[in-house]
C-alpha cells in the first residue's frame, strides 16, 4: 500500500510554524494574563517543549563548591590588608555571632556584613591584586567538592544535559569553576572595572536567578521538560521552581520549608553520607 509522504523539509517548516505558532500564542496570554496563576502556567509551558534540549543548572557556592567562594575572597583580601584596616576584625566579629548560632538569621547577617565590607572598599581595591586573589582561592577550592553534585553533573554532562551555572560569587570565580568541571555556560555577579580599578557598579546574580535562566533558556533553545536544578538557599527557590527536577540540596531553613511544600526531592550530604529525602504525606522519607 502506498503512502504519500511530504518531503522532510516541508514537513520540518510545518512542525517549526505550529512550534512558533504555540510559543506565539503563550506569548500573548503571558502578556496580557493579570492572573499569577495563568502567568506561571505560560511560563512553564513556553519553555516545556518537546525537541529541544535539556539542561541542568547549579548553584556553586555551597552545592558543588563545599564553602561560599564569594566569601573566600573577600576574607582573603581582608586578611591581606586590601579591604581597610578594620575589615579582618570586622568579618571575624560577623562570623562569631554566625558560628555561635546567637539567632536564625546570624548567617545571613554575617553575609549582609562581608558584602557591606567588601563593597564599602571597592573603589580602592586594584583588579591587580583582587585577580591575583581570586587565582589562589580557585587553586585551593576548585576540587573541595561535595560528591553528589560532583557525581550528578558528570553524569547528566554524560546523558547529553547542558550544563548551567547561576551564582551570586563573582563572575571570575564562577567561570573557573564552571571551566573545571565542564559547564556550557554560566552567570555570575559583575563588578565594573575600569582603569585598573572598580567602579563600585555592580549586577548581583543572585537577586534574580529566574530571569537569568530564563535568558540561557532563550539564548541555547531549551526546554524545562525533564530538566534539572540543583541549589541550597532561598534565591536558588527560583530555578527550582521552573524545571521538572528540581533538587533542594543541604537546604537552608527557607529552601526547605518551600521544598517541603512543593514536594520538591531534598538531598543532605553530610561527611560521607549522602540522604536522600523524598516527600510522602506531607513529611520526607529516606529514598
Amino acid at each position: 500500500m502506498y503512502t504519500a509522504r511530504l518531503p522532510q523539509t516541508v514537513s520540518f517548516r510545518i512542525a517549526y510554524f505550529l512550534h512558533r505558532s504555540h510559543i506565539l500564542f503563550l506569548t500573548i496570554v503571558l502578556l496580557l494574563g493579570t492572573k499569577t496563576t495563568a502567568r506561571r502556567w505560560c511560563v512553564s509551558q513556553l519553555y516545556y517543549t518537546e525537541g529541544m534540549q535539556k539542561f541542568a543548572v547549579f548553584d556553586i557556592d555551597g552545592t558543588l563548591i563545599r564553602w561560599q567562594l564569594y566569601h573566600a575572597v573577600v576574607d582573603r583580601l581582608a586578611k591581606k590588608g586590601l579591604l581597610g584596616t578594620d575589615a579582618k576584625e570586622r568579618l571575624q566579629a560577623a562570623r562569631m555571632h554566625w558560628k555561635l548560632r546567637e539567632h536564625p538569621d546570624a548567617f545571613h547577617d554575617y553575609e549582609r556584613e562581608l558584602i557591606a565590607v567588601y563593597e564599602s572598599a571597592l573603589p580602592s581595591l586594584s583588579a591587580v591584586d583582587f585577580d591575583a586573589t581570586v587565582a589562589e582561592i580557585i587553586h585551593e577550592y576548585k576540587g573541595q567538592t561535595y560528591t553528589y553534585t560532583r557525581d550528578l553533573i558528570a553524569r547528566l554532562k554524560a546523558e547529553g544535559y547542558l550544563l548551567l551555572a547561576i551564582s551570586g560569587s563573582h563572575e571570575e570565580l564562577v567561570k573557573a569553576i564552571a571551566e573545571e568541571y565542564g559547564f556550557d555556560d554560566w552567570i555570575g555577579s559583575k563588578y565594573q572595572r575600569k582603569d585598573g580599578r572598580f567602579t563600585g557598579r555592580a549586577e548581583i546574580a543572585s537577586f534574580d536567578k529566574r530571569t537569568h535562566l530564563t535568558a540561557l533558556i532563550e539564548k541555547h533553545q531549551l526546554t524545562t521538560k525533564d530538566s534539572y536544578a540543583v541549589g541550597d538557599s532561598q534565591s536558588d527557590a527560583a530555578m527550582l521552581e521552573m524545571v521538572d527536577h528540581p533538587i533542594a540540596f543541604n537546604p537552608d531553613q527557607k529552601l526547605f520549608t518551600r521544598a517541603k511544600q512543593a514536594g520538591w526531592r531534598v538531598v543532605v550530604e553530610r561527611k560521607n553520607v549522602i540522604y536522600e529525602l523524598e516527600p510522602r504525606d506531607g513529611s520526607y522519607v529516606l529514598a
